[in-house]
């Protein structure tokens, strides 16, 4: 039987490290990159001793080429790697901060990672044949004024703000992942992946869901920003990770864009009482901040187009999703 080589960049990251496991599980051979700049060791720790696992300490940004295309390149990285990447079946580019609080610290390097990474991946998978699928984001819609969003949907985006180094970094390398395919024939395509939550999210990344039941379960008043009737639609972490898979594994998903996301909707108010519920903290104080420059004050993916196509849509309801994240928490805490 043949053995299935996947790459990961940002493998050690909240859903990259859920990516390996479920890819892992279907006997994948598995290199996991990242930098470690938002990822975590502990995300990946108990991978460490498998056999069809490998990780590897590296910025994709940085020495790219030699890391991909020359077999020396693992002896400047780490020994006890084999001498060279065995070519990669598909190529999964999960690599960037993807939280405000990630990429707005590491501006610069997020532009990079979207951009110039992304090119140097799509060399790769040009040259190898590999298959290749970008991670992009529900931010590339912006502000929408379209709603629910659908992937023909061209955003409302501020190129020139504190969120736009994330923001226009995806959108530039959905353009490289457009060329690749329709120039070289690259069998590339990017998903959209919209509000994601669930175990290994990192409590201190400024994210609505990490950030409200870190709150509740510590003892704290519950900041929602602006007057909570801003929506968001929260996907769990496995529903997501299935659709990856589906997007690059589905025949004949070359050069398309699908979104990924659950399409209840909820406003953060809401959202917010559930956690207090579910928190077992129904007297916590829930305080209001002013909203952030360019916070979306919708967020829906409309999914037919992957309910169509890929036969995917998500099963995890809410409160089991949170239910599971919760416990996650109270174990670190």
């Amino acid at each position: 039987m043949k053995r299935i080589h996947s790459l990961v960049t940002g493998g050690a990251g909240f859903v990259g490290s859920h990516l390996c496991d479920y890819l892992i599980s279907m006997d994948h051979h598995v290199v996991c990159v990242d930098n470690l700049i938002t990822g975590k060791m502990e995300n990946i720790a108990h991978l460490k001793h498998h056999p069809h696992f490998r990780f590897i300490h590296q910025d994709i940004i940085k020495g790219l080429p030699r890391f991909l295309g020359l077999p020396r390149f693992l002896k400047d990285v780490s020994r006890g790697f084999p001498r060279f990447l065995p070519k990669a079946d598909y190529v999964f580019h999960l690599a960037s901060p993807a939280s405000p609080i990630g990429y707005m610290k590491n501006s610069i390097e997020t532009i990079l990672t979207n951009s110039i990474g992304t090119y140097r991946l799509l060399e790769y998978c040009k040259k190898k044949g590999a298959k290749f699928v970008f991670a992009s984001t529900s931010e590339v819609y912006g502000n929408p004024l379209v709603h629910p969003q659908v992937e023909s949907y061209w955003g409302n985006v501020n190129s020139f703000g504190p969120r736009s180094c994330y923001d226009e970094s995806k959108r530039l390398g959905e353009a490289l992942v457009y060329e690749y395919h329709h120039k070289y024939k690259v069998d590339a395509r990017l998903i959209r992946i919209f509000n994601t939550y669930g175990p290994r999210l990192n409590e201190n990344d400024g994210r609505v869901v990490s950030n409200l039941i870190h709150q509740a379960l510590t003892g704290q008043p519950l900041t929602i920003y602006g007057d909570g009737s801003q929506t968001r639609s929260f996907c769990y972490v496995a529903d997501l990770v299935r659709g990856i898979w589906k997007a690059i594994s589905t025949p004949h998903t070359a050069g398309d864009v699908f979104n990924l996301g659950n399409p209840v909707e909820t406003t953060i108010l809401q959202f917010a009482k559930l956690v207090k519920e579910l928190c077992g903290k129904p007297n916590a104080k829930i305080v209001k901040k002013p909203l952030p420059q360019d916070d979306p004050i919708k967020r829906k993916p409309n999914i037919t187009k992957a309910k169509t196509i890929l036969k995917w849509e998500p099963k995890v309801s809410i409160k089991e999703g949170l239910g599971h994240t919760i416990d996650y928490y109270r174990g670190r805490i």
